[in-house]
């Protein structure tokens, strides 16, 4: 593996690369904490460590995982990870009150949001309710009629159905003002959380990792962590109170695949306790015991092990999109499917929901980057964007996609007849854009609105929009610096002999990839292209043979190049020069075989 191993003092620009066929840079990662020596050995005590190359340990050491901590992070435990739930702010007062509930027979009501997020909080908690022997009541608001969080009709609608204990999960925190409004005192209040918020409700509990006086240290977990770290303090409260005597204890590592549904879509940090919930939660999923997702599976054509680009961007799409567009209760009921022929027709259902979204998305895109695109061009720092006919469901999907091309924290909003424009904004790494959410809140000129550092939710005024922008533009005046083609990191650089099949499964030992724990990127040098073909149902992706020096051959792929500039240099039959190739290298399995094949993010010509 020495042609493999890059562990000397490192120039800033990778083969000397300034200006890739895409425009980018392609720069060395560099560590946060450690300089080119001493990341070089803590790199060789890695690879020594764990029988590794040093390639791959190069890449940990890069992660600032120390030597002795390195089998932890390539097996990650719970048992290693999970803290005490009572080091979360109110846990204990929540947990007593859901307790008594449960031994007295209380009627308990889940209050959930429409996404993936909140519908995997909702039905881990059903799932634990309904295995203590309750049958709880659950409800999710339809995003049109009735908007994000918690609602007064909704909430007395509950209470006239009896319920004594309301948990409002993945939404609550911003809410005080509708808890007020509720004038019935048979109910308490419970809110599970992760938003951010100015003020907080007065309520039973507030347990939301995020509020300014807990210490917990957990402001990285989804709603969905926080139910299942909820589930844990309930079941031990109930062994204390030897509820168990006569009962068997819930399996709570069943709920597992849910919480790592939760916490991959809602794109938390795939680092410590969420590492570990997603490890262990897709080895739960691989075994395709809940109905609803092994139907969710199939109608998405997923028949290998589910990772995490498969419930990103196949089965979360899906259940989000009936939130979106359509019955915002769909993607729960799904989850909760006890019937095998209901769940795959609530999949199908689904299925039919995204593609209607996918076209309403379109429609709405090519209007939204024209004028991302005249904001761009005049220097501000975040991309703000409404319209009167764009859809309130889509508008989330659409921000995202225009701050993926902009690299801006971007805000898009559809305006109601009512005057109030009510949307959705996404972040780049390190502009807290819940944080200016809530300022301008303060500051008076958003209605409503909190989130998290990479997503906001909010309304305001539409003739707001100007001095909101202006506010905005000032409070992340940082990212008008960011540059519009982010530099590629890279991890290393092998040839195509170099990239082989056990080099794939050494990288893949480094997963689950995602936010926090990025899939490592590296250059394949010195590569000729000797065959190109379209594949695919649109013909979208584009499949390369690509030689090595030494006559080595490797499958290459580009996927969405319909969309993809450098996707001419790759077809082009008449101009077969030698490229460098950055990428990342992956295992794939097929028909019982295993490979080694590189998924092309840029290239350049030599």
């Amino acid at each position: 593996m020495s042609n493999q191993s890059n562990l000397t003092t490192e120039p800033s620009s990778v083969l000397n690369i300034k200006k890739s066929l895409s425009g980018r840079r392609w720069l060395w990662k560099q560590s946060s904490f450690l300089d080119t020596n001493t990341l070089n050995r803590q790199a060789q005590w890695i690879a020594q460590k764990v029988s590794l190359y040093e390639f791959i340990g190069k890449m940990i050491a890069l992660r600032n995982i120390q030597a002795e901590n390195v089998e932890h992070f390539l097996f990650p435990t719970l048992r290693n990870f999970l803290p005490d739930p009572y080091c979360l702010k109110d846990m204990d007062i929540a947990t007593d009150r859901i307790v008594n509930a449960i031994i007295s027979n209380e009627k308990i009501a889940i209050f959930g949001d429409y996404d993936v997020d909140g519908a995997c909080a909702t039905a881990i908690l059903y799932e634990l309710f309904l295995s203590l022997g309750l049958k709880p009541l659950t409800y999710i608001p339809d995003r049109l009629k009735e908007g994000y969080g918690p609602n007064a009709q909704a909430l007395n609608l509950l209470i006239e159905q009896g319920a004594t204990v309301i948990i409002c999960v993945d939404c609550g925190t911003a809410s005080n003002y509708i808890f007020q409004e509720i004038k019935s005192n048979h109910a308490n209040f419970i809110v599970f959380d992760h938003h951010k918020s100015d003020n907080l409700p007065n309520i039973t509990a507030t347990v939301n990792p995020n509020r300014l006086d807990c210490s917990s240290g957990l402001g990285q977990l989804c709603a969905g962590a926080l139910s299942f770290m909820a589930s844990i303090a309930i079941i031990r409260a109930l062994r204390k109170k030897h509820f168990f005597t006569n009962k068997k204890e819930p399996n709570l590592l069943s709920l597992l695949d849910l919480v790592a549904l939760s916490t991959i879509c809602d794109v938390m940090p795939l680092i410590g306790l969420n590492r570990a919930l997603v490890t262990q939660g897709l080895k739960i999923m691989a075994k395709r015991e809940r109905i609803g997702i092994q139907a969710l599976l199939e109608i998405a054509g997923i028949y290998t092990e589910p990772d995490v680009f498969s419930c990103g961007f196949a089965l979360g799409p899906r259940i989000n999109a009936g939130g979106r567009i359509s019955e915002s209760d769909l993607g729960l009921k799904l989850l909760i499917a006890r019937n095998s022929l209901e769940a795959t027709r609530i999949a199908e259902r689904l299925d039919a929901i995204n593609k209607q979204r996918q076209t309403i998305e379109q429609d709405i895109l090519q209007k939204a980057t024209e004028l991302a695109f005249a904001q761009h061009k005049k220097g501000h720092a975040v991309i703000m964007l409404q319209d009167p006919h764009w859809h309130p469901g889509i508008v989330g999907i659409v921000a995202g996609r225009i701050k993926e091309h902009f690299n801006r924290p971007t805000l898009a909003g559809a305006e109601l007849p009512n005057g109030i424009v009510k949307g959705s904004g996404r972040s780049i790494v390190g502009v807290d854009l819940g944080a200016a959410i809530i300022a301008a809140k303060q500051a008076g000129l958003v209605l409503q609105g909190g989130g998290h550092a990479m997503a906001a939710g909010f309304s305001y005024e539409k003739n707001h929009i100007n001095e909101l922008h202006d506010f905005l533009n000032h409070y992340l005046c940082k990212a008008a610096s960011c540059p519009t083609l982010i530099d590629l990191e890279i991890e290393g650089v092998t040839t195509i002999a170099g990239a082989s099949l056990e080099l794939a499964k050494q990288i893949a030992r480094l997963s689950p990839f995602g936010n926090g724990n990025e899939e490592p990127l590296i250059v394949l040098s010195y590569v000729n292209i000797v065959r190109s073909d379209r594949i695919g149902k649109a013909n979208h992706t584009l499949r390369l043979t690509i030689q090595g020096e030494n006559g080595t051959n490797l499958k290459a792929l580009l996927f969405r190049s319909d969309q993809n500039p450098i996707t001419p240099y790759l077809e082009d039959v008449h101009n077969r020069r030698p490229m460098h190739l950055a990428g990342w290298l992956r295992v794939n399995h097929w028909n019982g075989k295993e490979t080694a094949d590189f998924h092309i993010k840029d290239a350049v010509f030599i």
